[in-house]
Protein backbone atom coordinates (compact mmCIF):
# COMPACT_ATOMS: atom_id res chain seq x y z
CA UNK A 1 0.00 0.00 0.00
CA UNK A 2 1.40 3.26 -0.77
CA UNK A 3 2.05 6.06 1.56
CA UNK A 4 -1.17 8.49 -0.05
CA UNK A 5 -3.50 5.65 0.31
CA UNK A 6 -2.47 5.09 4.09
CA UNK A 7 -3.00 9.36 4.42
CA UNK A 8 -6.19 8.82 2.90
CA UNK A 9 -7.12 6.17 5.12
CA UNK A 10 -5.79 7.91 8.17
CA UNK A 11 -7.97 11.13 6.92
CA UNK A 12 -11.12 9.33 6.27
CA UNK A 13 -11.12 7.98 10.13
CA UNK A 14 -9.93 11.37 11.52
CA UNK A 15 -12.19 13.18 9.34
CA UNK A 16 -15.73 10.68 11.23
CA UNK A 17 -14.34 11.27 14.42
CA UNK A 18 -14.20 15.17 13.86
CA UNK A 19 -17.48 14.76 12.77
CA UNK A 20 -18.61 12.96 15.84
CA UNK A 21 -16.98 15.66 18.11
CA UNK A 22 -19.06 18.54 16.02
CA UNK A 23 -22.40 16.95 16.20
CA UNK A 24 -22.27 15.86 19.78
CA UNK A 25 -20.20 18.98 21.24
CA UNK A 26 -22.98 21.15 19.28
CA UNK A 27 -26.27 19.16 20.49
CA UNK A 28 -27.52 18.98 16.89
CA UNK A 29 -30.87 17.34 16.62
CA UNK A 30 -31.87 17.45 13.06
CA UNK A 31 -34.31 14.60 13.22
CA UNK A 32 -31.43 12.53 14.58
CA UNK A 33 -30.80 13.36 17.86
CA UNK A 34 -27.12 13.47 19.22
CA UNK A 35 -28.22 15.53 22.47
CA UNK A 36 -27.79 12.31 24.69
CA UNK A 37 -24.39 11.17 22.37
CA UNK A 38 -20.89 11.56 24.37
CA UNK A 39 -18.49 13.30 22.44
CA UNK A 40 -15.49 11.73 20.94
CA UNK A 41 -13.48 13.15 24.04
CA UNK A 42 -15.18 12.18 26.63
CA UNK A 43 -15.34 8.41 25.15
CA UNK A 44 -11.22 8.65 24.73
CA UNK A 45 -10.71 9.66 28.55
CA UNK A 46 -13.27 6.83 29.41
CA UNK A 47 -11.35 4.16 27.18
CA UNK A 48 -7.90 5.45 28.66
CA UNK A 49 -9.34 5.28 32.31
CA UNK A 50 -10.49 1.64 31.23
CA UNK A 51 -7.50 1.05 29.76
CA UNK A 52 -5.56 1.01 33.13
CA UNK A 53 -8.03 -1.14 35.29
CA UNK A 54 -8.03 -5.00 35.29
CA UNK A 55 -11.26 -5.69 34.44
CA UNK A 56 -11.43 -4.08 31.18
CA UNK A 57 -8.10 -5.95 29.86
CA UNK A 58 -9.98 -9.37 31.47
CA UNK A 59 -13.28 -8.82 29.86
CA UNK A 60 -11.43 -8.13 26.68
CA UNK A 61 -9.17 -11.67 27.12
CA UNK A 62 -12.26 -13.79 27.96
CA UNK A 63 -13.76 -12.57 24.75
CA UNK A 64 -11.10 -13.29 22.82
CA UNK A 65 -10.71 -16.79 23.69
CA UNK A 66 -14.44 -17.19 23.13
CA UNK A 67 -13.90 -16.46 19.59
CA UNK A 68 -10.54 -17.99 18.61
CA UNK A 69 -11.98 -20.91 20.33
CA UNK A 70 -15.46 -21.35 18.30
CA UNK A 71 -13.82 -19.42 15.25
CA UNK A 72 -10.90 -22.58 15.23
CA UNK A 73 -13.99 -25.14 15.80
CA UNK A 74 -16.13 -23.70 13.08
CA UNK A 75 -13.18 -23.75 10.41
CA UNK A 76 -12.21 -27.17 11.13
CA UNK A 77 -15.74 -28.58 11.01
CA UNK A 78 -17.28 -26.38 7.92
CA UNK A 79 -13.98 -27.21 5.95
CA UNK A 80 -14.64 -30.70 6.03
CA UNK A 81 -18.55 -31.06 5.46
CA UNK A 82 -17.89 -28.66 2.94
CA UNK A 83 -15.77 -30.61 0.88
CA UNK A 84 -17.64 -33.79 1.87
CA UNK A 85 -20.61 -32.57 0.72
CA UNK A 86 -19.29 -31.53 -2.62
CA UNK A 87 -17.32 -34.65 -3.39
CA UNK A 88 -19.48 -37.10 -1.87
CA UNK A 89 -23.24 -38.22 -3.05
CA UNK A 90 -24.17 -40.21 0.45
CA UNK A 91 -22.70 -36.69 2.39
CA UNK A 92 -24.94 -33.67 0.19
CA UNK A 93 -28.00 -36.38 0.76
CA UNK A 94 -27.24 -36.87 4.60
CA UNK A 95 -26.23 -33.48 5.48
CA UNK A 96 -27.48 -31.57 2.72
CA UNK A 97 -31.06 -31.48 4.05
CA UNK A 98 -29.95 -30.87 7.55
CA UNK A 99 -27.76 -27.45 7.17
CA UNK A 100 -30.31 -26.33 4.48
CA UNK A 101 -32.78 -26.33 7.33
CA UNK A 102 -30.63 -24.73 9.79
CA UNK A 103 -28.72 -22.37 8.32
CA UNK A 104 -31.19 -19.37 7.82
CA UNK A 105 -31.95 -19.89 11.64
CA UNK A 106 -30.08 -17.07 13.11
CA UNK A 107 -27.16 -18.23 15.56
CA UNK A 108 -28.27 -15.86 18.14
CA UNK A 109 -31.65 -17.62 18.17
CA UNK A 110 -29.80 -20.76 19.58
CA UNK A 111 -28.98 -18.76 22.90
CA UNK A 112 -31.92 -20.71 24.65
CA UNK A 113 -30.84 -24.09 23.63
CA UNK A 114 -27.39 -23.74 24.52
CA UNK A 115 -28.46 -22.39 28.02
CA UNK A 116 -30.35 -25.79 28.11
CA UNK A 117 -27.78 -28.16 26.41
CA UNK A 118 -24.79 -26.95 27.86
CA UNK A 119 -23.97 -27.06 31.63
CA UNK A 120 -21.74 -23.70 31.91
CA UNK A 121 -22.47 -20.55 29.83
CA UNK A 122 -19.01 -20.60 28.72
CA UNK A 123 -19.76 -23.74 26.40
CA UNK A 124 -22.78 -22.10 25.23
CA UNK A 125 -21.38 -18.87 24.36
CA UNK A 126 -18.47 -20.77 22.21
CA UNK A 127 -21.59 -23.16 20.32
CA UNK A 128 -23.28 -19.92 19.80
CA UNK A 129 -19.80 -18.41 18.28
CA UNK A 130 -19.11 -21.44 16.61
CA UNK A 131 -22.53 -21.95 15.03
CA UNK A 132 -22.53 -18.51 14.01
CA UNK A 133 -19.14 -18.97 11.89
CA UNK A 134 -20.08 -22.54 10.32
CA UNK A 135 -22.25 -22.26 7.67
CA UNK A 136 -20.40 -19.07 5.94
CA UNK A 137 -17.45 -21.44 5.90
CA UNK A 138 -19.31 -24.32 4.90
CA UNK A 139 -21.18 -22.59 2.50
CA UNK A 140 -17.94 -21.27 1.27
CA UNK A 141 -16.05 -24.66 0.59
CA UNK A 142 -18.82 -26.74 -1.04
CA UNK A 143 -18.71 -24.47 -3.34
CA UNK A 144 -14.97 -23.45 -3.87
CA UNK A 145 -14.86 -27.73 -4.19
CA UNK A 146 -17.35 -27.87 -6.58
CA UNK A 147 -15.95 -24.83 -8.79
CA UNK A 148 -12.64 -27.22 -9.07
CA UNK A 149 -11.42 -27.88 -12.69
CA UNK A 150 -11.59 -32.04 -13.02
CA UNK A 151 -8.55 -31.43 -15.51
CA UNK A 152 -6.10 -30.55 -12.41
CA UNK A 153 -7.57 -34.07 -10.44
CA UNK A 154 -7.37 -36.08 -13.22
CA UNK A 155 -3.70 -35.46 -13.95
CA UNK A 156 -2.51 -36.13 -11.01
CA UNK A 157 -4.74 -39.61 -11.17
CA UNK A 158 -2.90 -40.08 -14.31
CA UNK A 159 0.37 -40.01 -12.41
CA UNK A 160 -0.86 -42.72 -10.10
CA UNK A 161 -1.46 -40.86 -7.02
CA UNK A 162 -4.84 -41.64 -4.68
CA UNK A 163 -7.65 -40.10 -2.90
CA UNK A 164 -5.86 -38.97 0.11
CA UNK A 165 -2.92 -37.54 -2.74
CA UNK A 166 -5.74 -35.92 -4.64
CA UNK A 167 -7.34 -34.36 -1.70
CA UNK A 168 -4.61 -32.91 0.07
CA UNK A 169 -2.38 -31.97 -3.22
CA UNK A 170 -5.16 -30.42 -5.45
CA UNK A 171 -8.07 -30.28 -3.82
CA UNK A 172 -7.77 -28.26 -0.71
CA UNK A 173 -5.36 -26.02 -1.83
CA UNK A 174 -6.99 -25.37 -5.32
CA UNK A 175 -10.29 -24.43 -2.91
CA UNK A 176 -8.17 -21.68 -0.56
CA UNK A 177 -9.12 -18.82 -2.08
CA UNK A 178 -12.72 -19.82 -1.66
CA UNK A 179 -12.24 -21.02 1.87
CA UNK A 180 -10.90 -18.16 2.79
CA UNK A 181 -13.41 -15.97 1.44
CA UNK A 182 -16.13 -17.51 4.34
CA UNK A 183 -13.48 -17.46 6.65
CA UNK A 184 -13.17 -13.45 6.17
CA UNK A 185 -17.20 -13.66 6.31
CA UNK A 186 -17.21 -16.32 9.86
CA UNK A 187 -14.88 -14.28 11.69
CA UNK A 188 -17.63 -11.32 11.68
CA UNK A 189 -20.24 -13.10 12.40
CA UNK A 190 -18.89 -14.42 14.87
CA UNK A 191 -18.06 -11.38 16.51
CA UNK A 192 -22.08 -10.37 16.10
CA UNK A 193 -22.95 -13.22 17.86
CA UNK A 194 -20.49 -13.53 20.96
CA UNK A 195 -21.17 -10.13 21.73
CA UNK A 196 -24.68 -10.65 21.66
CA UNK A 197 -24.71 -13.77 23.59
CA UNK A 198 -22.71 -11.86 26.16
CA UNK A 199 -25.04 -9.50 26.45
CA UNK A 200 -28.10 -12.27 27.08
CA UNK A 201 -26.70 -15.06 29.33
CA UNK A 202 -22.74 -14.26 29.94
CA UNK A 203 -21.02 -13.14 33.49
CA UNK A 204 -17.85 -11.27 31.78
CA UNK A 205 -16.89 -10.38 28.23
CA UNK A 206 -17.04 -7.14 26.83
CA UNK A 207 -20.63 -7.56 25.59
CA UNK A 208 -21.47 -8.06 28.97
CA UNK A 209 -19.80 -5.03 30.02
CA UNK A 210 -21.24 -3.15 27.52
CA UNK A 211 -24.75 -4.04 28.53
CA UNK A 212 -24.17 -3.29 32.04
CA UNK A 213 -23.37 0.32 31.10
CA UNK A 214 -26.30 0.71 29.59
CA UNK A 215 -28.54 -0.60 32.13
CA UNK A 216 -26.56 1.91 34.51
CA UNK A 217 -26.94 4.80 31.73
CA UNK A 218 -22.90 4.71 31.28
CA UNK A 219 -22.91 6.51 27.62
CA UNK A 220 -19.63 6.44 27.56
CA UNK A 221 -18.51 3.31 28.34
CA UNK A 222 -21.67 2.05 26.18
CA UNK A 223 -19.37 3.62 23.05
CA UNK A 224 -15.78 2.34 24.61
CA UNK A 225 -17.80 -1.02 24.24
CA UNK A 226 -18.30 -0.39 20.67
CA UNK A 227 -14.97 0.70 19.44
CA UNK A 228 -13.46 -2.31 21.75
CA UNK A 229 -15.81 -4.38 19.56
CA UNK A 230 -14.60 -2.35 16.22
CA UNK A 231 -11.05 -2.53 16.92
CA UNK A 232 -11.01 -6.27 17.77
CA UNK A 233 -13.03 -7.39 14.45
CA UNK A 234 -10.92 -4.88 12.22
CA UNK A 235 -7.37 -6.93 13.77
CA UNK A 236 -9.28 -10.78 13.47
CA UNK A 237 -10.50 -10.11 10.14
CA UNK A 238 -7.37 -8.92 9.21
CA UNK A 239 -5.16 -11.59 10.48
CA UNK A 240 -7.45 -13.87 8.58
CA UNK A 241 -6.95 -11.89 5.73
CA UNK A 242 -3.16 -12.16 5.76
CA UNK A 243 -3.33 -15.70 6.68
CA UNK A 244 -5.13 -16.12 3.62
CA UNK A 245 -2.98 -14.04 1.46
CA UNK A 246 0.18 -15.65 2.72
CA UNK A 247 -1.42 -19.43 1.94
CA UNK A 248 -2.20 -18.59 -1.59
CA UNK A 249 0.86 -16.35 -2.86
CA UNK A 250 0.95 -19.10 -5.61
CA UNK A 251 -2.07 -17.37 -6.85
CA UNK A 252 -1.17 -14.87 -9.89
CA UNK A 253 -0.62 -11.30 -9.16
CA UNK A 254 -3.34 -8.86 -9.81
CA UNK A 255 -3.15 -5.46 -11.43
CA UNK A 256 -5.82 -4.33 -9.13
CA UNK A 257 -5.15 -5.92 -5.97
CA UNK A 258 -6.85 -4.20 -2.99
CA UNK A 259 -4.19 -2.24 -0.78
CA UNK A 260 -1.70 -3.32 -3.09
CA UNK A 261 0.18 -0.80 -5.75
CA UNK A 262 -0.37 -1.75 -9.65
CA UNK A 263 2.19 -3.47 -11.56
CA UNK A 264 4.29 -1.54 -13.69
CA UNK A 265 3.73 -2.07 -17.73
CA UNK A 266 6.00 -2.93 -19.63
CA UNK A 267 8.29 -0.53 -21.40
CA UNK A 268 7.41 0.53 -25.16
CA UNK A 269 9.90 -0.69 -27.27
CA UNK A 270 11.81 2.42 -28.33
CA UNK A 271 12.92 2.79 -32.13
CA UNK A 272 12.30 4.22 -35.95
CA UNK A 273 8.71 4.38 -36.72
CA UNK A 274 7.58 2.94 -39.68
CA UNK A 275 4.66 4.27 -41.98
CA UNK A 276 1.86 2.79 -41.10
CA UNK A 277 2.75 4.37 -37.62
CA UNK A 278 3.90 0.88 -35.80
CA UNK A 279 7.86 0.13 -34.60
CA UNK A 280 9.94 -0.44 -37.71
CA UNK A 281 11.46 -4.02 -38.06
CA UNK A 282 14.91 -4.48 -36.93
CA UNK A 283 17.50 -3.63 -40.20
CA UNK A 284 19.09 -7.27 -41.62
CA UNK A 285 22.17 -8.57 -40.45
CA UNK A 286 25.02 -8.07 -41.91
CA UNK A 287 25.86 -9.88 -44.96
CA UNK A 288 22.56 -10.64 -45.68
CA UNK A 289 20.62 -8.29 -48.22
CA UNK A 290 16.89 -7.87 -48.26
CA UNK A 291 14.33 -9.44 -50.44
CA UNK A 292 14.04 -6.90 -53.68
CA UNK A 293 18.36 -7.16 -53.37
CA UNK A 294 18.71 -10.47 -52.91
CA UNK A 295 20.31 -12.51 -56.04
CA UNK A 296 18.68 -15.41 -57.45
CA UNK A 297 20.76 -18.55 -57.61
CA UNK A 298 21.91 -20.16 -60.36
Amino acid sequence: MTAGRRALRVASLGAALLLWQVLTSLDVNLWLRFEQFPTAVEVARKLAERATAGPYWEDLGASLSRIVTGFALAAVLGVAAGTAIARSRIAADVLGPLVEVLRPVPAIALVPVAILLFPSNEQGIVFITCTAAFFPVLVSTRHAVAALSPVWEEAVLTMGAGRRRVLFSVVLPGALPGVFGGLSVGIGVSWICVISAEMISGEYGVGYRTWQDYTVVDYPGVFVGMVTIGALGWLTSTAVERAGRRLTRWLPARDTAPGSAPLPRPARRKGPIGANGRPAPPPPAAGVLSSPDREDAP
